[in-house]
C-alpha cells in the first residue's frame, strides 16, 4: 500500500534501517514479554492501526490520540476509560489541546482541522501543500501551529474564521519532522538535521513573518526524530533515529552552552550485535522536569537530565513506543505501544495505549552525592 512507504519513509532514516535491521529479527523476537502490572493499563477501544501522538489536557486527566487509522480518540487517563471518537478523511499524524473543548488535528493530506471534543465533530481551519506532521498549541499566546512536509509551519489564529485564520507562513530549509513549544520559544526541527528556534512574541497578526532567532544545525549526526522543549523553555531535548539524545540550550551564552550535551540510548546487544534503534518520543515531567524517552527497543527510560543519569527503565512493551504524553500532575505516563514500520511491513501485535501510574522514586530528581 502506498501508506505503508510513506510511513516507513517517515518512521526511519537510511542509516537506522541498516543498523537495526541488521539482526533480521521479527518485531516479535525482539521484543521480550512484561507483566501488565509493569507496563500499566491499557485503555479499552483502541486505534486499529498506528497511533502517531498523544496528547494530555493541561487542565484535567483528559487524552488524546492520533492515529493512522483516521481517527482521534478521547480517553479520560485517570478512569481508564473511552470517551469517544472522531472520524477524519486522511490518516491524522499530531494533535494538540487548547482546553477540554477543543482541540486540533494535523492529517496526512495537509488538512489543519479544529475538534470539537463534546461534539466529536471537526471543521476545517486550513490547509498545508503536503502532509502536516506536527501541531502544537502554544498557550502563552493562544496561538496554534502547524509543521508539515511542504517545508513550511504555519501560525493560525484559532479565533479567527478559517479563510482568515492563518497569519503566518515561516518557510522552513526542509520537511518539518519535529516540533516544539513551552513559554515563548518554538524549536522546529527539519530534515538535514535543521533545528530552527523562534520567539512567539514576534508572531504578531498583521505584521511581516519573522525570521527565526536561531538557525543551528543538530548535533546529532543522523536524522532528527523527536524534539521536545523543556518545561522553563531553556533548552530542548532532541532525539535521533540513531538512538540518541542532545540536550540543548537556547542562550547562546558561554556557560549556557557548556551544560549541552549528548548522550546515547535505547541500544542492545543481541546475538553479539549491537542495535541501535530510533528515539520516537520525548516527554518531560511538567513538575521535575525529568523526562522520558520511548525507543524503537520497546523501552522508555526516565531520565534526570540535569545530573545526566537514567532514574528508571520500564521494559518491555509489545511494539515500538511510539508516542508518549504525561499528564497535567505527572502522575500518570500515557503510552503509546505501536509498530512504526522500522522494518517495513512485517508481522506485529496489535496497537495499544498504556496509562501507567507513575512513582516518584521512578521520575524525582536524586540528589547528588557529595
Amino acid at each position: 500500500r502506498a501508506e505503508i512507504h510513506i510511513r516507513a519513509a517517515w518512521s526511519r532514516g537510511k542509516q537506522a534501517c541498516r543498523t537495526v535491521c541488521k539482526s533480521g529479527q521479527s518485531v516479535a523476537a525482539m521484543t521480550a514479554t512484561a507483566p501488565p502490572a509493569v507496563l500499566g493499563d491499557k485503555l479499552p477501544a483502541p486505534p486499529s492501526d498506528g497511533v502517531s501522538a498523544l496528547q494530555f489536557s493541561r487542565d484535567s486527566d483528559l487524552l488524546l490520540a492520533a492515529s493512522w487509522d483516521k481517527t482521534v480518540r478521547m480517553y479520560d487517563g485517570a478512569a481508564r476509560q473511552a470517551k469517544g471518537m472522531i472520524q477524519m478523511g486522511a490518516p491524522v499524524l499530531g494533535v494538540a489541546l487548547q482546553d477540554d473543548t477543543t482541540g486540533f488535528a494535523g492529517l496526512l493530506d495537509g488538512q489543519v482541522l479544529r475538534l470539537s471534543l463534546h461534539a466529536a465533530t471537526s471543521s476545517s481551519l486550513g490547509t498545508h501543500a503536503a502532509a502536516v506532521r506536527c501541531i502544537e498549541f502554544a498557550a502563552s499566546r493562544g496561538m496554534l501551529l502547524s509543521g508539515s512536509w511542504d517545508a513550511s509551519v504555519r501560525a493560525w489564529d484559532v479565533r479567527a474564521p478559517p479563510a482568515q485564520a492563518c497569519t503566518h507562513v515561516l518557510p522552513q530549509p526542509g520537511k518539518v519532522y519535529a516540533m516544539s513549544t513551552a513559554g515563548d520559544v518554538l524549536v522546529v526541527g527539519t530534515s538535514e538535521r535543521h533545528v530552527l528556534i523562534y520567539d512567539l512574541r514576534k508572531l504578531v497578526p498583521g505584521c511581516l513573518s519573522p525570521q527565526p532567532e536561531q538557525t543551528r544545525e543538530s548535533s546529532l549526526k543522523f536524522q532528527t526524530r523527536v524534539v521536545s522543549c523543556f518545561p522553563d523553555g531553556r533548552g530542548y531535548a532532541l532525539g535521533s533515529v540513531e538512538g540518541r539524545v542532545a540536550m540543548e540550550y537556547v542562550d547562546t551564552g558561554a556557560a549556557a552552552q557548556a551544560n549541552k550535551y549528548a548522550f546515547k540510548c535505547h541500544r542492545s546487544n543481541e546475538s553479539g550485535q549491537d542495535l541501535a534503534f530510533p528515539v520516537h518520543a520525548i516527554s518531560f515531567h511538567p513538575g521535575f522536569g525529568t523526562f522520558a524517552t520511548g525507543g524503537g527497543d520497546g523501552v522508555i527510560n526516565l531520565w534526570d537530565g540535569e545530573n545526566k543519569k537514567r532514574l528508571f527503565q520500564i521494559s518491555r512493551f509489545p511494539n515500538t513506543v511510539s508516542a508518549l504524553s504525561f499528564n497535567r500532575a505527572g502522575s500518570l505516563l500515557a503510552v503509546a505501544s505501536s509498530y512504526t514500520y522500522e522494518r517495513g511491513d512485517v508481522e506485529h501485535g496489535a496497537d495499544e495505549i498504556y496509562i501507567r501510574q507513575m512513582q516518584d522514586v521512578e521520575i524525582r530528581p536524586r540528589q547528588r552525592k557529595q
